[in-house]
């Protein structure tokens, strides 16, 4: 019999929307989408976010909350959720990182680290 586990990858794409910033005032916005799946051979339940946001001048917003878009998506094995969401930035290359809490059919919490991803103009970086 297989070990029951809960393996959760978190991939992450960005882009920078030109058309909602404003440079000049130093504002910078950026979309992400994250595509979180579900690898392991257990459901899993997203109960909460935590996100580290750091600019080029090294001013750092933490971002705690329930859920993600106002939900809480239960993730079966084999299953992914996607969602977007964005970021202001008061520089035009930042940084973020975090951790979703998961919770196991049985009840059992566990974080999933979402790995560090660089939100930057495009151009502004070689």
């Amino acid at each position: 019999m297989q070990k029951a586990e809960c393996r959760i990858s978190i991939e992450v794409a960005t882009d920078y929307v030109r058309d909602q910033s404003e440079p000049d005032s130093s504002r910078y916005v950026f979309a992400y989408t994250i595509t979180i799946a579900n690898k392991g051979n257990i459901s899993a339940r997203l109960v909460s976010r935590h996100w580290v946001i750091t600019d080029a001048n090294g001013k750092v917003q933490e971002v705690s909350g329930d859920g993600v878009v106002g939900e809480q998506p239960h993730i079966n094995p084999g299953e992914t959720f996607r969602y977007s969401s964005g970021a202001i930035l008061e520089t035009p290359v930042g940084a973020m990182q975090g951790r979703y809490r998961m919770e196991t059919e049985s009840g059992a919490n566990f974080d999933a680290p979402i790995p560090a991803f660089t939100l930057a103009v495009p151009g502004v970086l070689h």
